[in-house]
């Protein structure tokens, strides 16, 4: 008998160690820049996007639509591979905007 409440403590340990991994993923990605409606002005101010290639990356997504993937990135003009390396950790696509999610859905009888 002696061995089931450690069993129980041991099984609530992991359960909030679990519990706050959760939370801080979470965290970490509402931290990150969203590169689909981020502003050029906020594109800024990631460490290597200049005034001039945060436009460049405006641009790109209004003549290309949303980025699917942040490795999409490079196609930008002065996004090379080394910066986008950098730049990875700090960036998200996030979900699909509202109007490409209504698009891919398909019609009733289609």
């Amino acid at each position: 008998m002696a061995h089931r409440p450690n069993r129980l403590i041991a099984a609530l340990l992991l359960a909030a160690t679990l519990l706050a991994a959760r939370v801080v993923s979470a965290a970490e990605e509402q931290q990150k820049l969203n590169i689909n409606t981020a502003s050029a002005q906020e594109l800024t101010n990631l460490r290597g996007i200049g005034q001039k290639t945060a436009q460049a990356i405006v641009e790109y997504r209004e003549s290309h639509g949303p980025f699917k993937s942040v490795d999409e990135l490079v196609d930008v003009k002065g996004i090379g591979p080394k910066l986008m390396t950098a730049l990875r950790d700090h960036i998200t696509v996030g979900g699909a905007p509202p109007a490409a999610a209504a698009a891919a859905k398909p019609r009733p009888g289609s």
